[in-house]
Parts: C-alpha cells; structure tokens; sequence
C-alpha cells in the first residue's frame, strides 16, 4: 500500500548523493514547497505536487501535514543509552571544580556506571533503556547508534549488546549496535595482581571473537584519551576488531589532544568522535580521509567547558563533520536532538542548513548509511519527521523545545501518529 504525505509546507529533503557532504555541499538542505512525498514498502518512491501524487496513487492512504515542515528524521550517530542509575552527582562535583578525569580517578564517571550495570539484569537494562529510545524518538530521532561500554567484563557487555538487540526487535528504531569494551580500563586491572596489558589480552582474545561470534556489533569503538587508551593502544584493539569483520569508530581528542583524529584517518575508520582538543594536524588529517568528524556539543557544555571542537576549521578544511547527542548518564544526559542543533548554530556557528545536513545525511556517513537513509529522495528508506514549525530554522531558534509532532521510519509510525491525519500535540506521549 502506498502512503502519500500531503499539506507539506516547507520540506527539508536533504537530498544528493549518498555519501558525507563537505564544503558548499553541506550547506544545501535540498528545501522544497509545495510538494508531498510518495511511500510504498518502507521506501519513498516519488516527491511531487500533491495533486500529481494523488492522480498517479488513487488508492493511497493520504497523511495531512497540516502545511507544517517536514524533515529527514535524524540520526543521532553517537550515545550510550544502555546503563543503570543517572550521574547527577557527579554535576555538583564539577560545579565545584572537580575535573572529569579526577572524577574518574575517584572510582566516579565511567566506573561507577559498571559497578551499576554490572548488578543489573538483562531484563532491568531492557526495561531502562526502552522509555529513553521512545524519548529519543519523540524528539525526531529516527536512528540511533547505541554502545555498550558500562560492562567492561565479558559477560556484561555480552548483556548490554544484547539488550541492543532485544530493543532492535522492539522498537521500530533503527539501532545501530557498537561495542565498546574499550571504554576505560577496569578498576580490577589498574592494580596488581592483574594489569592493563591483560585486560587488552581479554578484549582483544576473548571479548571481539565472542561479539563478532554472536553477530551483536557493527562497529567497535575505543576511548583513545591520555589517561585511558594511548593510540598505540587504540591501534591494536581497532586492527582486531577490523580482523573480526567490524567497522570502526573512535572516542576521539575530546579532553586533549593525543593523535587520536591522525589515527581515525589512518586506519580507515568511520568516523571519529568529539575532537574537542583536536590539533591542526588532527584537523588536515581528517580532510583528507574518507572519516566522519562527529561533534558532541552538548557533552561540552554540560561539562561547563568553554571550548567546543572546532567546526569551522573542520569544515573549511574540507572534512565532513556530523551532529550527535552522546546521550549516556554522565557527561550528556539529554535524548533533546533539536538541542543539538542549537548549540551548533550558537556555539559550533553553523547555519541551520549545515546543521541539519550534519544531523542526518552525515549522521547517516557516520554510522555507514548514507546509500540507505537520511534524506528524503527517491529510493531511500522513508524516515521522516514532522514540526510543529513552517521554517527549518524554526529548529535551532525555539531551543529546548518539543516540537516533533510525529514520526516514522522505513514508512512505518515511530512517534506521535495514532491514526492517519491525526496528530496529537508536540508534547503528547511517544508510541
């Protein structure tokens, strides 16, 4: 059966060729008037005037958007949305001028997730982790790479993967699972009798075969961070992980800079993530890869940092940057997407067309998608969102409002839409 979106008065399509946009390219958000959108089998199949659609689809199911605008859903390429209890401690920590790694170094951050995590069931990870990706989903999301990383013990973050799994079934999200075993070394290898060197043996040995042995990852991840893993480190753990058939990302010079953007281009990753520290090498090193630089503005800012990654540079060096939340418990706690917009208008200083290019075509080149979905043109898979708003720079000006009314991936309701051409208002629960 065939759907037709009709009534759209400002369409943000996003479309062009499948692959990250850079430079001029990024800045082309492919708006569009006075058309409506054709969705058979998951796929869109024809953009068009109204009246052209409904005579070549008589007998199509019609959705009324009301003249309001329509998007791409976004992508948000990188969070930790699998974990336990929230961090807010940790928030009145640094408001008084504890730093994260000194955090860290208490037990606190990172490890005080997997001590939680690690007491938890399957079942208790499912049952948290579910409400957070409708609230994701509510706020125009429509797929999300989600990490494990809180485990850091073979059975733990076998769990955690395959709570992603259990959601994939249960949610009509797109996920995209990543392993990050390499998230930090474990307190019980920092002393004596046991050591980092063998927790490396355990990932590397032990943890990739398993996960690429049950198929639970797409990518494998590594926190490359003086204080965590070095980029000697990082190389040996992302070589094995390429070995075991998985594509690769990087936590990525966010704190300082360690030669973790070099790495990323070097080795052929997806994409590389944060950059906050990036040095100017970092910068030419990703310009002239094939890598994705994913900038984190709400991890900066919650953190009460005063400086962001350099957007700019980036761009006018000709690398293709994406938008992502990092949503995890500790240092982004936030499924607000339209959120991320506005800090990159306001502190990334893109135009709100580059930024939702960077939520969506290149959120989707992050994640190794872009022939698939993040835009809307002909042969993609349907993933849309709908705004209460009649301009796309409505998105990153009423920020942190609610302002997705619905959506729907691979053609299917993901949020909001209880019936056709009916819509409950912005704030109305998720599906």
């Amino acid at each position: 059966m065939t759907t037709l979106f009709t009534n759209i008065g400002s369409l943000v399509t996003c479309a062009g060729a499948p692959h990250a946009r850079r430079g001029d390219e990024l800045g082309d958000a492919g708006l569009r008037s006075g058309v409506g959108i054709a969705v058979a089998d998951g796929r869109i199949t024809a953009i068009d005037a109204d009246a052209t659609l409904q005579r070549a689809y008589p007998q199509a199911t019609g959705i009324d958007c009301g003249g309001r605008l329509v998007t791409p859903g976004f992508v948000d390429s990188h969070t930790h949305a699998i974990f336990g209890k929230p961090r807010h401690e940790e928030q009145e920590l640094r408001a008084a001028g504890v730093g994260y790694m000194e955090i860290a170094a208490r037990g606190g951050g990172i490890h005080s997730s997997v001590r939680d995590l690690r007491t938890r069931t399957e079942d208790d990870l499912f049952a948290l982790a579910l409400p957070r990706l409708r609230r994701l989903a509510a706020h125009g999301t429509t797929t999300v790479e989600v990490k494990s990383g809180y485990g850091l013990s073979l059975e733990d973050e076998l769990k955690s993967l395959r709570v992603i799994r259990r959601l994939q079934d249960a949610l009509p999200l797109r996920l995209i699972p990543t392993f990050l075993g390499a998230h930090e070394i474990p307190l019980e290898y920092r002393a004596a009798p046991r050591t980092r060197e063998e927790y490396l043996a355990l990932l590397i040995d032990v943890m990739l075969p398993a996960v690429a042995r049950e198929g639970l990852a797409r990518f494998a991840d590594i926190f490359c961070e003086p204080g965590v893993y070095t980029v000697d480190e990082s190389r040996r753990v992302l070589t094995a992980a390429r070995a075991h058939g998985l594509a690769l990302k990087l936590h990525a010079d966010e704190l300082e800079p360690a030669g973790a953007a070099e790495l990323a281009a070097e080795i052929g990753a997806t994409s590389a993530d944060h950059l906050a520290a990036i040095s100017e090498a970092g910068v030419r090193a990703l310009a002239a890869s094939e890598t994705v630089a994913t900038l984190l503005p709400g991890t900066m800012l919650f953190l009460g940092k005063g400086k962001q990654a350099p957007a700019r540079a980036l761009i006018d060096a000709g690398a293709a940057i994406a938008l992502a939340s990092d949503f995890n418990p500790g240092t982004s706690p936030t499924v607000n997407f339209p959120l991320m917009l506005t800090l990159a208008v306001s502190q990334l200083r893109l135009n709100a067309s580059e930024a939702l290019v960077a939520a969506t075509v290149n959120g989707a080149a992050a994640v190794g998608g872009a022939g698939e979905f993040g835009q809307l043109a002909h042969g993609f898979s349907a993933d849309l969102a709908l705004w209460d708003a009649e301009d796309h720079r409505e998105l990153p000006y009423w920020y942190g409002d609610h302002r997705c009314i619905a959506t729907w991936v691979r053609g299917s309701p993901c949020h909001g839409a209880v019936a056709a051409g009916t819509f409950p208002s912005p704030a109305g629960d998720p599906l």
